[in-house]
C-alpha cells in the first residue's frame, strides 16, 4: 500500500525537491561488514548465508521510511507500508543470473522457509526475470560472491537514481584473528535518503547481525 508524505509537514520537503529538480543526483556507500557472529551461528544452525543475510536487511528496510520511498502517478512523494527483497539466482551452466522476488515476513523462519523454496522453485528458470510479476514495493539486493571489494556502484546514465536501495555484498574473508567481513554497498537517491539515514542503517545492521537470534 502506498502512504503518501504531508510535504506540509516533512522535514525534509526542500531535499527531495531540490535532489529531484535541481541535482538529480544519488550516491553510493561500501563499508566492511563484521559477519563473524552471524556467520558462525548461520553454520552452527545449518542455515544458507544468503536467504538469512537477506531477512536482516529486509527487516530493517521495513522499519526506514527512508528506504521504502516512491512517487505516486503525478509524482508526489510517499512510501510503501512493506518493501519486498528481489534478489538474483546464479545459473552455474551459463554463467548468467536471473532476478527473483520473495515476499516479506517479520517471522525468520516463516521469511527463510519462504525463500528458500522460492529460489528452489526458480533455480533452473533462465533468462532476466525468473519470477513474473515482480511488485512495485521492492528493493534489490545482490551478492558477488567471488570478490571481495572496495567499492562499487550502479550507475544511471541518462536517467534519475532509483528512490529504492540498490544493495550489492560481496565475497567474506578472515583476518589473522579469525575475523570474518565482507564489503557491503548501498546505493540510493539523494532525493530518499541522507547521509544520517545511510549511516544509522549500516550501524543497525552490524548491530542486528552480531545479536539476532535466528
Amino acid at each position: 500500500m502506498f502512504i503518501p508524505i504531508d510535504m506540509e509537514t516533512w522535514p525534509r520537503k526542500e531535499h527531495f525537491e531540490y535532489y529531484r529538480t535541481k541535482i538529480k543526483c544519488g550516491y553510493s556507500c561500501t563499508i566492511r561488514l563484521d559477519v563473524t557472529k552471524f556467520l558462525s551461528q548461520v553454520k552452527s544452525k545449518h542455515l544458507k548465508f544468503y536467504p538469512s543475510f537477506i531477512y536482516c536487511v529486509s527487516k530493517l528496510i521495513n522499519e526506514t521510511k527512508e528506504f521504502r520511498m516512491t512517487v505516486d502517478k503525478d509524482g508526489n512523494p510517499g512510501y510503501f507500508d512493506v518493501s519486498y527483497p528481489n534478489f538474483t539466482i546464479f545459473h552455474d551452466d551459463t554463467k548468467t543470473f536471473s532476478d527473483i522476488w520473495t515476499e516479506y515476513y517479520p517471522d525468520f523462519k516463516t521469511f527463510y522457509d519462504n525463500a528458500v523454496n522460492t529460489m528452489e522453485k526458480y533455480k533452473d528458470v533462465h533468462g532476466i526475470k525468473a519470477r513474473k510479476e515482480q511488485p512495485e514495493n521492492f528493493f534489490c539486493i545482490s551478492c558477488v560472491p567471488w570478490l571481495t571489494y572496495t567499492s562499487y556502484n550502479t550507475s544511471v546514465p541518462g536517467g534519475e537514481p532509483n528512490l529504492f536501495p540498490i544493495i550489492t555484498f560481496g565475497k567474506f574473508t578472515a583476518d589473522e584473528k579469525g575475523i570474518y567481513t565482507m564489503p557491503f554497498t548501498l546505493n540510493i537517491s539523494h532525493a530518499a535518503a541522507d547521509g544520517y539515514h545511510t549511516s544509522k542503517f549500516f550501524n543497525d545492521l552490524q548491530i542486528l547481525i552480531n545479536s539476532i537470534e535466528l
